[in-house]
């Protein structure tokens, strides 16, 4: 501050305007208060100095002023100028040790050793040249050459705090949608066990009077599907979880996410081999046309596999399709271009044929599947998801991670592979 007041005076005397720089430079007074000395201080500096500066200030002017004229500064103005120069050169001096010693103590401290204005302004080789001009009663004008202040982390920068928005900006999720199609149920076995009709023979038929009644015959088969566990981990610093409660909330939920993800492919197409559930998809029957359309649609498909569920006396519930197959047929228009399905700026649950259409990425693009999902399938959730959070696997415990495992258990039963219809080429020809 003292230096910048310094420079002030001198510039003042010797034509610069003061105001102009300290407009293109605001804030640098503040910053020299700052990094100079205390307010006691600079309060009995300021009050010297600037008395200092007034006086400089006048005979600079007067000295100006006869220098134009072509007479020289007198002896006795000289040894004012030279006194009052003396005056501001101890207080340089002052102001050159107190910087001094903040820049070791910010050295000392680890800090970046930043130079304020006022000591780049006592370095200054223009700074030095232009007091020895004016002690000389020569006049001139004063710049003075600052470093300038950025946002770098050796300037400004790291007084500058960033904004942190709240939470955590999440992955998007898909839409899951083929449980709820199915029937719940649950178990309490590893193992749910079922006797399912396999064929009936139907003789029933009119019958006189003392004549052997006819008979019919039914077979049975006994199904099994095992429960199969869906599970995955993630670790975590213990310190984390600690810091950021709200992380933990958000990675339980992806973990839920995560398994749920699983668990859809798994119903629709799981293999049913080794660990895996066996799908809907994988147990279909495949689409075979009840009757032949000329120039058969998409719609027109569909309609078809429905008609070939119902002839099984399995009406379906239900359509699944790929996004991209069912927007093709939304946008589907007739000769008058408008659209066939829906209203573009209707608001109504996706509806094919009187059954609602569920679109996922489960399913293959241009392939189908239609079927009484709540008659022909179940669901038994054996153990509902659950999370735990141990120390102890592994080496966690001495590296300071936690691992959180979530994991669920279920069986799925397909009663009836014929209720279903899947179309593994649609592409519009029946």
């Amino acid at each position: 501050m003292l230096a910048v007041c310094l420079a002030a005076g001198i510039a003042q005397a010797t034509g610069v305007d003061v105001q102009a720089f300290a407009l293109a430079h605001p804030g640098v007074a503040s910053l020299a208060l700052v990094s100079l000395i205390g307010e006691t201080e600079i309060k009995g500096l300021e009050a010297a100095l600037a008395k200092i500066n007034d006086q400089v200030k006048d005979h600079g002017e007067k000295a100006l002023a006869e220098a134009k004229r072509g007479i020289d500064m007198s002896t006795s103005v000289k040894t004012t100028v030279d006194e009052l120069l003396v005056k501001q050169g101890e207080l340089v001096a002052q102001v050159t040790e107190l910087e001094q010693k903040a820049a070791r103590r910010g050295t000392e401290d680890g800090g970046a050793q930043l130079k304020s204005m006022g000591y780049q302004l006592i370095e200054n080789e223009d700074f030095k040249k232009s007091v020895g001009a004016l002690q000389e009663g020569k006049g001139g004008k004063l710049a003075i050459g600052v470093k300038a202040i950025t946002s770098a982390s050796n300037s400004a920068g790291q007084g500058v705090n960033p904004q942190v928005l709240p939470g955590v900006l999440t992955m998007p999720a898909r839409r899951l949608t083929i449980r709820d199609l199915v029937a719940p149920g649950r178990t309490a076995s590893n193992l749910v066990r079922y006797l399912k009709e396999t064929g009936f023979t139907n003789n029933a038929a009119p019958t006189g009077e003392g004549t052997r009644k006819p008979e019919s015959t039914i077979t049975y088969a006994l199904t099994d599907a095992s429960v199969k566990k869906i599970a995955h981990f993630i670790k975590a610093s213990s310190e984390i979880l600690e810091d950021f409660p709200a992380l933990q909330s958000q990675i339980d939920g992806r973990l839920t996410y995560g398994l749920d993800f699983s668990e859809e492919g798994q119903l629709l197409k799981g293999s049913g081999s080794g660990n895996n559930l066996n799908g809907i998809y994988t147990q279909a029957t495949a689409y075979s046309a009840p009757l032949v359309i000329a120039g058969a649609t998409r719609i027109d498909t569909l309609r078809l596999m429905l008609l070939q569920a119902e002839l099984a006396e399995y009406p379906s519930d239900g359509i699944v399709l790929n996004p991209i197959d069912w927007a093709g047929i939304e946008l589907i228009k007739d000769d008058n271009a408008r659209y066939i399905i829906g209203n573009p700026q209707g608001t109504l649950s996706p509806m094919l044929w009187s059954r609602p259409v569920v679109a996922t990425q489960a399913m293959t693009v241009d392939t189908a599947l239609v079927g009484a999902f709540k008659l022909a399938a179940q669901i038994f959730d054996r153990s509902d998801a659950g999370i735990v959070i141990s120390t102890e696997n592994e080496d966690d415990f001495v590296n300071n991670l936690v691992t959180i495992l979530i994991e669920r258990r279920l069986a799925f039963a397909v009663y009836r592979p014929e209720a279903f219809i899947k179309n593994t080429n649609f592409d519009g020809v029946a």
